[in-house]
């Protein structure tokens, strides 16, 4: 691969490019240049062998070119691979293709024993081609009325086996005793023992009557994830009838339904807050998978307005810089090189709006 140019030691980084950063754990005996190079080309242009195809292919420019390799600090066999894509490579405004490119076929690359999406720039260019979020911090909390402090949230538990009505009396009451907002758990959808029509319900009930017992603007989480984008619609829509201020949905639906909710939520008006559920099946893992810090920017380019983003208490595995790196990815407009908080890239956010970490 490094022959067939998918390595370019020399190449000049464009700022058009979209960049990665792999960490690469090669095979025993495979080159840490000659796996970069393999990423690059399976990632790109390139496949098991070379057809004669290429001839009919503009390969200089479209292929990746691997450009920097660096040890990992404390490792013996991992290392930081740099690669940089073509803008042309990727469809306009689509997390779906640009995931299928940059995770597409290499994780399960032959001559890597292990591999890690550490972090991603993005270019203003193909940033501008996302709505980004459509209410940012300080809408929201022109919306609820509340200034000068975090809000104050919880979640309903036990989060499965609660009536409808009991489940909207725990709404009421933790609103009706401070709370900004409740909300539903990532596995409350529409099971036998509450349906969700009737969840939706009990819970705006508990709602307004806290905002009316309050004066405040109140609020719950309604979970509107469903096995069909049509179903997530027609609950959507539901739940904005009820007059709630606030939806949710969970990472599992995918990439494409969470950009379809979003652009829902865009034109309903809608608060919509993202569950990360199932983030840690490949986020976890310090040698293999994705760091969530790039889900985080691939979320604030989709347009969710809140993520679960972590935090350094609690029951959840979160180190306090790994976390703060979070944090500035989702709120900050402009990041800088700040490796303690794994931020490897400068980049500019395009004037999207901030995503609330929750």
């Amino acid at each position: 691969y490094a022959k067939m140019g998918y390595w370019d030691a020399d190449y000049n980084v464009k700022d058009t490019d979209i960049l990665a950063l792999f960490r690469i754990t090669p095979q025993p005996g495979v080159d840490p240049v000659e796996a970069a190079a393999a990423v690059a080309g399976e990632s790109s242009t390139a496949t098991w062998t070379v057809v004669w195809t290429d001839l009919l292919t503009a390969c200089d420019i479209y292929r990746a070119k691997a450009y920097r390799v660096d040890p990992v600090p404390g490792t013996s066999d991992q290392f930081f691979a740099y690669i940089a894509y073509e803008c042309d490579l990727f469809e306009e405004g689509s997390l779906a293709n640009l995931t299928a490119s940059i995770i597409g076929n290499v994780f399960g690359f032959k001559a890597v024993k292990a591999l890690r999406l550490e972090d991603m720039r993005i270019p203003y260019a193909y940033l501008k081609t996302f709505q980004g979020p459509a209410t940012g911090i300080i809408v929201e909390r022109e919306r609820l009325d509340k200034f000068g402090r975090p809000f104050l949230g919880a979640t309903v538990k036990p989060k499965l086996g609660l009536s409808g009505k009991n489940y909207g009396r725990v709404v009421y009451e933790g609103l009706r005793g401070g709370l900004d907002f409740l909300k539903d758990d990532e596995n409350i959808n529409s099971q036998p023992f509450m349906r969700w029509k009737e969840r939706y319900l009990y819970c705006m009930e508990g709602v307004n009557r806290s905002a009316a017992a309050t004066g405040e603007v109140k609020g719950s989480y309604l979970n509107v994830t469903a096995a069909t984008i049509e179903q997530m619609y027609e609950r959507a829509e539901y739940a904005e009838s009820l007059g709630t201020v606030i939806v949710m949905i969970d990472l599992v639906i995918g990439y494409t339904a969470i950009q379809s909710m979003a652009i829902w939520a865009r034109k309903a008006q809608m608060i919509l807050h993202l569950h990360r559920a199932g983030n840690s099946t490949y986020a976890r893992q310090k040698n293999h998978g994705i760091n969530f810090r790039v889900i985080c920017k691939w979320m604030r380019m989709s347009g969710v307005d809140h993520i679960h983003a972590g935090t350094v208490v609690g029951k959840l595995e979160g180190d306090p810089l790994m976390v703060r790196g979070f944090y500035n990815t989702l709120l900050l407009t402009e990041l800088k090189v700040n490796l303690l908080e794994g931020l490897f890239f400068d980049m500019d956010w395009a004037s999207l709006r901030k995503c609330v970490p929750v």
